[in-house]
């Protein structure tokens, strides 16, 4: 069995404890607000969400900025000079330059290492969506599995890991290009809630539009019952943008249903948070695209 550890970023959006309990090692995402930079880890060190989404709703416009080759190298570096190899789940390419980036720093590192083996993964997956799949792959990646074993069932998993998201503010998806001006002026004044996923490509797509938040929660719930698998053995990642109580109410939903084992509740960073805004509900499973 060889001598590795698993990899991923602060974009998968799991809790800083879940984190800690499967020993997943994460890189940390930036996000920039008013010329200041902080880097995104799961414990929040140098912005809770908390505050970032109450700066959001005073009128904060944050971006996000790609990781360069360098930060890779340098958190690898520290990994193969002590003799271990590296799995790294990335961020969706569907979503991010990231991925790149971080295969540019592996293979100059593998070169200087070439004992060394280095797998950067595309995830395909954003956010929770990601965390539910890191999840999975940290389960199997501690029950004992060998790196070449853990690399397969990633690659054969990733379609299999399923989001579903609603958001509450179209003018941030507005920014982003995902929805025009007149689409975000007209849903928003009728209350309309876009439902989003990813496609094959990991790429964010509007997938339907449900009048309020009831409406939109029973599609999400559909979702469930729809593209779930092996739900009873299931633990089900529930995130949201600051709007725990939305979270919990779909939680107690999806138990009355029977709708999953365990759920993790979790909210959404600052990386993600910056393109959906507050106010944004996702659950996510293991299933099957139907």
């Amino acid at each position: 069995m060889r001598n590795y550890i698993l990899i991923s970023d602060s974009t998968m959006d799991l809790p800083a404890d879940v984190v800690n309990e499967l020993g997943i090692e994460v890189i940390p995402f930036n996000f920039s607000i008013n010329d200041t930079t902080y880097l995104h880890y799961p414990d929040e060190r140098e912005m809770s969400s908390k505050e970032f989404y109450t700066k959001l709703r005073n009128g904060a416009m944050p971006v996000t900025s790609q990781v360069n080759p360098k930060t890779y190298q340098d958190y690898f570096k520290k990994y193969v000079a002590d003799g271990k190899d590296i799995v790294y789940i990335c961020f969706t390419t569907g979503l991010s330059g990231s991925c790149q980036s971080a295969n540019i720093a592996a293979n100059e590192l593998m070169d200087k290492y070439p004992d060394r083996k280095i797998t950067v993964i595309d995830s395909r997956c954003a956010s929770v969506g990601e965390g539910v799949f890191v999840y999975n792959a940290a389960k199997l990646y501690n029950s004992g599995a060998s790196m070449e074993e853990l690399e397969e069932w990633i690659l054969n998993n990733r379609s299999n890991a399923r989001h579903w998201f609603m958001v509450e503010d179209l003018f941030h998806l507005k920014r982003g290009g995902r929805v025009s001006t007149v689409e975000a002026v007209v849903g928003s004044a009728l209350k309309i809630k876009p439902i989003l996923s990813v496609d094959d490509e990991g790429k964010l797509v509007v997938k339907s539009k449900a009048r309020g938040n009831n409406k939109a929660m029973e599609y999400l719930i559909g979702k469930v019952k729809e593209e779930g698998v092996d739900l009873d053995n299931q633990t089900l990642i529930i995130g949201h943008a600051d709007c725990v109580e939305k979270a919990e109410k779909l939680k107690e939903a999806l138990i009355e249903q029977g709708l999953g084992k365990d759920f993790i509740i979790s909210g959404i960073g600052p990386i993600i948070g910056t393109h959906v805004g507050p106010g944004m509900l996702a659950v996510t499973f293991m299933g099957k695209k139907c």
